[in-house]
C-alpha cells in the first residue's frame, strides 16, 4: 500500500474529495499554479473578510487618534519578537517575572531578521508583511484540508470562517499565529495526502514557531506510527522519517534553551517565570467560573475569550462524533490540552486557539449543506461584522494583551 493510500484510510470513504491539480500539469510550477487558481475563490473571500476587519480597525483608530501600523506591527508580543530579531536571546535565566525572551520561539524572528536584511523596510514592517503573507498561505492550507475532506465549497467556507474568528485580526499583526497556522495546515494536508517527508519537515518547523507546535508534531508522529504498520518494508522509510523528524524543532529549541541557561529544565523554568505551568486546567476552570458566574462587572473581552474556550471544547466533541481524520483530532486535541491545561495569562487564550481550524469543520459543513444561499450570506456577513468589531475593540479599547 502506498503512503497516500495508507493515510487515505484516515478519511471516511464518503468524504474523500479529489485534490486539485491532478491533471497533466507541466511540472511542479504548473501544478502549483493550477492549485492556486483552484483555491482563488477561497483566498479572495478570505481576503475580503480580513479587509473588512482592517477597514473597521482603521476607522476606529482614526476616531481614537491611534495609528493602525503601530497597533498591528509593534504592540505587545510583536515587540518581543522584534527585540529578538534586533538583539537575539538573553543568555541567562534570571529571576525577573515576565521578562525572559527565551519563552518566545525563534522561527518568526529569524525570518524577520533574514528578510529585513534583504529589503529596505524596517524589521517591524517586514514582520507585518510576513504575517499578512503567511495568513494567505495559511488560508490556502485551511482550504486545501477542507477541500480534501469535504469538497471545494466546504473548503472555501472553512477558510472564510477561519478569517472571521473573534480574534482574527491577529492574523494581520506582527505575531506568529499566521505562520504557525500555515505550517500546521499544510503539514496536516501533507499527512492526508501521504507526503510524509513534507509532513515531518513542516511539523518540525511548526515546533520552532510556537510552544503549541508540539500539537502538529504529535499529529504527524501518531499518524506515522499507525501508517508504518500497514506499509510494505520497502516503503516504510519516509513514514518512519516523518515520525522522527516531526518533533525535532520543538525538542531542539527546548534543549537549546536548557543549554543556554545551564540547566536541563531551562525552558520550563523560563515558563515558570512567566507564571505558565501545567495544572491540568484548574486555573482555566477557576477563571471561567469567575468570568461567567461571579463577576459583578464583566468585561467584554474576557467574556469573549471565555466563550471561545467553551465553544471550542464543544466543537471538539462534535469533531469526534463527526469522525474527523485522526491526525486532525490529535492536532486539535493536543492544542486544547496545552491551552486549557496551563496557567498563565487568561486573556490571550482565544488567540492561542486561532490555529485550531479543524474545530471549524462542523460549522463549515453546516453552512455547506444549507439549502438557502441567503442563510450562508447572512451568517458570514454577521460573523464578519462581529469579528471586525471584536478585533478593533481588542486592540483599541481593551487594555490587556490580545
Amino acid at each position: 500500500m502506498s503512503p497516500a493510500a495508507t493515510v487515505h484510510a484516515f478519511v471516511p470513504a464518503s468524504r474523500r474529495a479529489p485534490a486539485p491539480g491532478h491533471g497533466r500539469a507541466p511540472g511542479a510550477g504548473g501544478r502549483l499554479l493550477r492549485s492556486l487558481r483552484y483555491a482563488a475563490p477561497a483566498l479572495t473571500a478570505y481576503l475580503a473578510v480580513r479587509l473588512c476587519g482592517l477597514l473597521f480597525l482603521a476607522r476606529l483608530a482614526h476616531v481614537k487618534g491611534r495609528g493602525v501600523w503601530a497597533t498591528l506591527a509593534t504592540s505587545w508580543d510583536s515587540e518581543w519578537y522584534l527585540g529578538i530579531a534586533d538583539h537575539g536571546y538573553t543568555g541567562s535565566l534570571g529571576t525577573e517575572v515576565n521578562s525572559n525572551n527565551l519563552a518566545f520561539f525563534p522561527l518568526y524572528p529569524m525570518l524577520v531578521k533574514a528578510v529585513a536584511a534583504l529589503t529596505p523596510g524596517s524589521r517591524a514592517s517586514v514582520g507585518l508583511f510576513l504575517a499578512v503573507f503567511f495568513s494567505l498561505v495559511a488560508a490556502w492550507g485551511v482550504f486545501a484540508v477542507g477541500d480534501r475532506l469535504h469538497g471545494r465549497r466546504a473548503g472555501t467556507l472553512l477558510a472564510v470562517l477561519w478569517g472571521v474568528l473573534p480574534v482574527a485580526i491577529v492574523q494581520w499583526m506582527g505575531y506568529t499565529e499566521s505562520l504557525f497556522t500555515a505550517l500546521g495546515a499544510w503539514g496536516l494536508y501533507a499527512v492526508l495526502t501521504g507526503r510524509w517527508l513534507w509532513a515531518g519537515t513542516l511539523a518540525s518547523l511548526a515546533g520552532l514557531t510556537r510552544p503549541t507546535g508540539i500539537a502538529v508534531a504529535a499529529a504527524v508522529t501518531v499518524a506515522a506510527a499507525l501508517a508504518v504498520r500497514r506499509e510494505r518494508p520497502g516503503r516504510r522509510a519516509p513514514v518512519v522519517a516523518a515520525g522522527l523528524i516531526a518533533p525535532l524543532g520543538w525538542l531542539g529549541f527546548v534543549a537549546w534553551v536548557g543549554l543556554r541557561v545551564g540547566r536541563a529544565d531551562g525552558y520550563f523554568a523560563v515558563q515558570r517565570l512567566w507564571k505558565n505551568e501545567w495544572d491540568g486546567g484548574r486555573a482555566t476552570l477557576l477563571e471561567l467560573r469567575q468570568q461567567l458566574v461571579y463577576s459583578t462587572e464583566p468585561q467584554l473581552f474576557p467574556l469573549t475569550v471565555s466563550a471561545v474556550l467553551v465553544i471550542s471544547s464543544v466543537l471538539y466533541v462534535l469533531c469526534w462524533t463527526d469522525r474527523q481524520p485522526l491526525p486532525l483530532l490529535v492536532f486539535t486535541g493536543v492544542l486544547l490540552l496545552v491551552v486549557l491545561g496551563s496557567e498563565g495569562v487568561y486573556f490571550p487564550r482565544a488567540r492561542f486557539l486561532l490555529p485550531g481550524f479543524p474545530l471549524l469543520i462542523p460549522l463549515a459543513l453546516a453552512l455547506a449543506r444549507a439549502r438557502r444561499r441567503a442563510t450562508v450570506v447572512v451568517a458570514l456577513a454577521s460573523a464578519t461584522l462581529l469579528s471586525s468589531w471584536s478585533g478593533a475593540y481588542m486592540l483599541l479599547v481593551w487594555q490587556g494583551p490580545p
